[in-house]
């Protein structure tokens, strides 16, 4: 190899111009000649490092040679025994243990960020999941797991259930019902139950405590709606709880998105009626600035919170600290 000086290569050291797999280099010098030149200047001895960086003595010899032929200097004094370093080796000296202990503490910082993204986990969520559910499920998990370090990845349901398809998230939390069941492979995903959800109308209590607005509303009167946007998991189900209703209910959809939080602010300045989960709206309750929109039970659908992940025998891989969570979780689940 050509050496950044111009220096033509050194008898026996030829080689390609780009160094093997495996072997750092610096702008032209391999690193493992700065290691050479360390060890040689530990022991005094060119045979004692040989054996020490596990190669001959001539090989050892040369690639001495071949980092002074890229300084453009001799770094060793060969005329003396011990073997000791020129002026400019042990200037040199101080720069190489510099750039090794940079080149080593860049590398730990590497690794750790390694360590760190196999501990975190990444859950890909429903927005209706991740503001309320998720915050006090994984407190919970406190208690009897420990801490779980996570990413929150909030999407709509199908964007959710794209990501775990696509290997982009560890585990996947979304609602389940009989109606709207998710199209998941069950021989390549398997799931846990979290618990159950129940949606519900509610609208912004007046000084009194009561509904401003309550279903199925006042004789031929409508009752302003918040609505999910069409194509949302739980628009779908709030369908479900209209089509059921023993009287029809008479609703003029004001307002539409597919967010629960988004629905559960509109409600809160008192433009109408939205279904909401009942995690999301518990702190409302108690502070009476919600109120139910319709009499208990009356209007309302349960759901089951399921867990899903990718089976580990089709797996490309998967994280100790998912495995560790998802044994905690079927333990539990007993």
């Amino acid at each position: 190899m050509r050496s950044l000086t111009g220096a033509p290569p050194v008898p026996g050291n030829e080689g390609p111009a780009t160094p093997p797999p495996g072997v750092a280099t610096l702008r032209g010098v391999e690193t493992k000649w700065l290691e050479d030149f360390v060890s040689l200047a530990e022991t005094r001895s060119f045979s004692r490092s040989a054996q020490l960086r596990h190669v001959t003595q001539p090989a050892f010899s040369r690639r001495i040679q071949a980092l002074e032929a890229w300084v453009g200097t001799d770094l060793v004094d060969r005329s003396s025994y011990p073997t000791r370093l020129t002026p400019a080796g042990e200037t040199f000296l101080a720069q190489a243990l510099e750039i090794l202990g940079a080149l080593q503490t860049t590398r730990n910082m590497a690794r750790s960020h390694r360590k760190a993204a196999q501990d975190m986990l990444e859950f890909a969520v429903p927005h209706a999941l991740a503001f309320a559910f998720f915050p006090h499920w994984v407190m919970g998990l406190r208690r009897g797991f420990g801490t779980v370090k996570s990413r929150l990845i909030a999407l709509n349901v199908h964007d959710a259930v794209l990501r775990l398809v696509e290997g982009s998230c560890d585990l996947l939390i979304a609602y389940h019902h009989a109606s709207q069941p998710l199209q998941l492979n069950q021989e390549r995903y398997e799931m846990l139950s979290l618990g159950h959800e129940t949606i519900a109308p509610y609208s912004k209590a007046g000084s009194d405590g009561e509904p401003l607005f309550r279903l199925p509303g006042r004789g031929a009167e409508p009752v302003p709606f918040l609505s999910y946007a069409s194509g949302a998991y739980i628009a779908r189900l709030v369908d479900q709880i209209v089509k059921r209703s023993p009287a029809p209910l008479l609703l003029d959809t004001l307002y539409e998105t597919d967010m629960a939080e988004g629905l559960k602010a509109m409600a809160l300045e008192g433009h109408g009626v939205a279904f909401l989960p009942a995690s999301s709206v518990k702190k409302e309750l108690r502070a009476r600035r919600l109120a139910r929109a319709a009499a208990e039970d009356a209007y309302e659908l349960t759901m089951e919170v399921r867990i899903y992940r990718e089976r580990p025998e089709v797996a490309k891989h998967v994280k100790p600290r998912a495995q560790a969570l998802w044994d905690y979780l079927r333990q539990s689940a007993r």
